[in-house]
C-alpha cells in the first residue's frame, strides 16, 4: 500500500473529467468518449486540451511543493549521461560513417571520416535541425554511393509523419524538400542519381514506393503501391549494394521484391507472392538468395535460392528447423553469413563460413551470462572479414565486438563507460517460474550486490508481451537510481513475446491473449513466494501493448501491486480494434482478433482494460500519454484514467500526465527525454516510500 503521506486525501482533489452520455454502435455507453478529439491528428478541442492540462497541473501539485523530489532526481540521471557518447562508426560506401554527442546538448551529430582515427566532418547536425521545436527527432537517413547526397527522413512533432529532405554535402544546403507524410525506408541507386522513399496514406499508413529523380521536376513516380490495408511497406539497400528490397510486411504474412539499383528506372521483382501465414526475409549473397522461412515450421528455417529463379521448388534447405531454436534473423557478407537464433530464453549468433552450405559448419558466438543480450550488425563493407556484434547484460554496458571469422577471434572494439557505474556491484540472476497452467516462465533480476537475497525487497517487474517481441535482458543507465535505493529490478518474459520461441508468442496473442495476464501474474506471486519480493511493494511496469498487460493485471488482481507505471498503454481495445480508420487496426487483426467476429469480440471484451474498471480498490498509478502519438491515441489513457476515477474505491493516488508535444516515445533529447523517467522515480520513492538519496 501507498505511504500514509502519499494518498489522494492528503492532496486537493484531482481533476475529474465530465460525462457525456454516449452510445457504441454495439450498445456499450462509453460516457468519456467525448475526450476523442474529432480533429485527431490535429486535436483542437478546447475542452479536451484543457481536461489534459488539468491533469498535468494535477500531478506537478501532487509531486511537486516542498517535497518535489524530481529536480535532484533529475540531476542524478543527468550524471549517469556519458557527455561524449560516440559509438563506433560504420563503414558505409568506403567512409567511415557515425554519429556522436557533445557534452550538455540534446541531439546527436552525424560525421564522416575517411578512417576511424581521422577527424571527421559533420555532415548533420540535429541541434541545429530542432532550434525553436518542441519535439525533434531523425528518424531515419541514408548518404549517396557518390558521398555528396545525404537524405533524411525527421520528426518534427512525435507524430511519426516524416519529412524527406535531400541535402547537398558539398555545400550543406537542401536541395529537396517532399510536403508529403513518409515513412522510414530510404535506398539510392549506384549512379547516386535516385532516391528511393515510402509514403504514407491519409490514415498514415505506409502505402507507396517513390522514386526522386535528382533535378528532376514534377511528382515522383510510382514504383510500388500497397493496396492492402494490412500490409505496411519497408524498403532499403541489401548489405551487398546491388539491390532495394521492397518488403510487404503483415502480423503473419511478407512478400519481398527486388529491384537493382544499377537499374533505378526498372520494375522490382517478386522473389515469392505472399500467403496466409508465410513469413519469409531475404538475403542476397553472390548469385544466390539466403531466405529464412516459416513454411514448414513455425520456427524457421534457412534456404538457399537461385537469384534468377527463386521459386519454391528451386530451394535447397541449409538449416533445418528446430523445435527448441527458433531462427530469429539471418545476415550475410561475401566470404560468410550468420543466424541470430533463440534456445532457452537466451540469444546467440551462429557464424558460418563462405563456401560451407550447412548448420554443422557454423560457430556459435555466445556469453556465459545468466541473463544477455547480443545481436548482429549488418554493416555496409561487404568485403570485410569481421562479423560486428554488440553484447549487453543488466550489469554491463554496451560493448562492441568484431568476431574475426577465418581466425575464430572476439576482438573488444569499445566499451561503453558510464560515469560511476561498477559492473561488478551488481548481480545477475534468471529465474523460472510456474505459470497458471503449468508453463514454466523464465525472469530475469538484477540488484545491487548489497540488496540481500534472502530478504525481501522493493521489485519493478516489468512486461510486455506481445507483437513477438521479445523483452531481452540488457542494459540500462535509467534503471541505476532505482538499484542503487535497494529495488530489485525484474523482466518477466512473458508469453506473446518470442523469447522462447515463436510458440511462445502464438501462446500469447488471439484467444490465448489471457496467458499473457496470467504469466504476469504468476511471476509476482513466485517473487513474493520464494522471499524475494516484499508483497507490499511490487511496482509493476509496462508500456503500449505492456500497458494493456499493466490495465489487465490491474483490474484482475490489484492487491499484488503497490504500484503501477503505465505508459502510453493500449487500453480501449475493444473500441480500437472496432475501428478500422485507425492506422494500426486492420493490420492487428491477427495480434487481437477482429471484434467482427462474436467469439472475438467476447474474448477481447472479456480482458480489455478500459472495459473492465469496475468497483475496487486500485494501486497507485502513474499513467503517461502523448498528444501526437499514432500508435495508442492519447485519449485510451485519458478515458482509462478518467474512468478509474470515477469507479475506485481506494484513496491511492491515480495520475496522468501528457506529453503536449510528443509521441509514442515520448519527448525527444536525451536530456528532455530523462524528465519523465525522474518523474517516474519521484512516484515511486513516494509510493514505496524509499530512500530520496542513493544509498550505493
Amino acid at each position: 500500500m501507498p505511504a500514509r503521506s502519499f494518498r489522494q486525501s492528503a492532496f486537493a482533489a484531482p481533476p475529474r473529467a465530465g460525462q457525456v452520455a454516449y452510445r457504441h454502435v454495439d450498445g456499450r455507453e462509453d460516457p468519456f468518449h467525448w475526450l476523442r478529439d474529432r480533429n485527431y491528428p490535429d486535436v483542437k478541442d478546447e475542452a479536451v486540451l484543457e481536461y489534459l492540462r488539468a491533469e498535468n497541473a494535477y500531478v506537478d501539485a501532487v509531486l511537486g511543493g516542498e517535497r518535489d523530489l524530481r529536480p535532484a532526481l533529475l540531476e542524478e540521471f543527468r550524471a549517469l549521461v556519458i557527455p561524449d557518447e560516440s559509438p563506433p562508426p560504420e563503414w558505409i560506401h568506403g567512409q567511415w560513417y557515425g554519429a556522436r554527442f557533445e557534452p550538455g546538448r540534446e541531439y546527436p551529430l552525424w560525421y564522416r571520416k575517411p578512417a576511424p582515427d581521422a577527424p571527421g566532418t559533420i555532415i548533420l547536425d540535429a541541434n541545429r535541425e530542432a532550434e525553436g521545436l518542441g519535439f525533434y527527432a531523425v528518424r531515419d537517413w541514408a548518404v549517396a554511393p557518390n558521398h555528396r547526397w545525404l537524405a533524411i527522413l525527421d520528426d518534427i512533432d512525435g507524430s511519426e509523419r516524416l519529412r524527406l529532405r535531400i541535402r547537398d554535402l558539398a555545400s550543406g544546403e537542401d536541395v529537396h524538400t517532399a510536403a508529403v507524410h513518409c515513412a522510414p525506408g530510404l535506398g539510392w541507386s549506384l549512379d547516386s542519381g535516385t532516391l528511393f522513399y515510402i509514403r504514407q496514406d491519409d490514415r498514415q499508413r505506409p502505402r507507396w514506393v517513390h522514386r526522386h529523380r535528382l533535378g528532376r521536376a514534377g511528382e515522383d513516380p510510382l514504383v510500388y503501391e500497397e493496396t492492402d490495408p494490412v500490409y505496411f511497406l519497408g524498403l532499403g539497400e541489401t548489405a551487398s549494394g546491388r539491390f532495394l528490397h521492397i518488403e510487404s510486411e503483415a502480423k503473419n504474412s511478407s512478400e519481398t521484391r527486388l529491384l537493382p539499383l544499377a537499374d533505378p528506372e526498372g520494375e522490382p521483382r517478386v522473389v515469392l507472392p505472399r500467403r496466409p501465414d508465410h513469413e519469409y526475409d531475404v538475403v542476397h549473397r553472390g548469385d544466390e538468395l539466403l531466405i529464412r522461412t516459416n513454411d514448414r515450421h513455425h520456427n524457421f528455417r534457412i534456404v538457399r535460392a537461385p537469384l534468377d529463379d527463386p521459386r519454391e521448388a528451386a530451394w535447397q534447405e541449409v538449416v533445418p528447423p528446430s523445435d527448441d531454436v527458433l531462427i530469429s534473423g539471418h545476415g550475410a557478407a561475401r566470404d560468410f553469413w550468420w543466424m541470430v537464433e533463440r534456445t532457452g530464453a537466451q540469444k546467440r549468433v551462429r557464424v558460418v563460413p563462405g563456401g560451407h552450405e550447412h548448420a554443422s559448419a557454423a560457430r556459435v558466438v555466445g556469453f556465459p551470462d545468466a541473463a544477455y543480450t547480443i545481436s548482429a550488425m549488418d554493416g555496409h563493407q561487404w568485403n570485410r572479414r569481421t562479423l560486428r556484434l554488440i553484447y549487453e547484460s543488466p550489469a554491463r554496458p554496451r560493448t562492441w565486438y568484431d568476431y574475426d571469422v577465418p581466425e575464430a577471434r572476439l576482438d573488444v572494439v569499445q566499451e561503453t563507460k558510464v560515469p560511476t557505474h561498477q559492473q561488478q556491484d551488481y548481480v545477475v540472476e534468471r529465474r523460472w517460474v510456474s505459470a497458471k497452467d503449468g508453463v514454466r516462465v523464465p525472469i530475469s533480476l538484477v540488484r545491487h550486490r548489497s540488496v540481500p537475497a534472502d530478504a525481501p525487497a522493493p521489485v519493478m517487474l516489468y512486461g510486455y508481451g506481445a507483437y513477438g517481441a521479445s523483452m531481452d535482458a540488457g542494459f540500462s543507465a535509467n534503471r541505476l537510481p532505482f538499484l542503487r535505493r535497494g529495488m530489485i529490478w525484474a523482466i518477466a518474459h512473458i508469453r506473446g513475446g518470442q523469447e522462447m520461441g515463436r510458440a511462445w508468442y502464438d501462446d500469447g496473442k488471439l484467444l490465448k491473449k489471457r496467458n499473457t495476464f496470467d504469466d504476469f501474474i504468476a511471476c509476482a506471486g513466485h517473487l513474493i513466494a520464494c522471499g524475494i519480493a516484499a508483497p507490499d511493494k511490487i511496482v509493476a511496469m509496462g508500456g503500449s501493448a505492456g500497458g494493456m498487460l499493466m490495465g489487465a493485471v490491474a483490474n484482475q488482481r490489484p492487491e499484488l501491486f503497490a504500484a503501477v507505471l503505465a505508459m502510453v498503454p493500449f487500453v480501449d481495445v475493444l473500441s480500437t480494434m472496432q475501428d478500422a480508420t485507425l492506422p494500426l487496426t486492420p493490420p492487428e487483426y491477427v495480434e487481437w482478433g477482429n471484434p467482427t467476429d462474436p467469439a472475438y469480440r467476447a474474448y477481447i471484451a472479456s480482458y480489455s482494460p478500459y472495459d473492465n474498471v469496475r468497483p475496487q480498490a486500485y494501486p497507485a498509478m502513474l499513467v503517461s500519454a502523448g498528444l501526437n502519438d499514432p500508435r495508442v491515441t492519447y485519449w485510451e489513457p485519458a478515458k482509462w484514467v478518467a474512468k478509474l476515477r470515477s469507479m475506485k474505491t481506494d484513496d491511492s493516488v491515480l495520475l496522468l500526465h501528457t506529453e503536449m508535444e510528443a509521441g509514442h516515445g515520448g519527448a525527444s533529447g536525451r536530456y528532455k527525454a530523462l524528465v519523465e523517467i525522474a518523474e517516474r522515480l519521484a512516484f515511486v520513492i513516494r509510493v514505496l516510500d524509499l530512500p530520496e538519496r542513493p544509498l550505493h
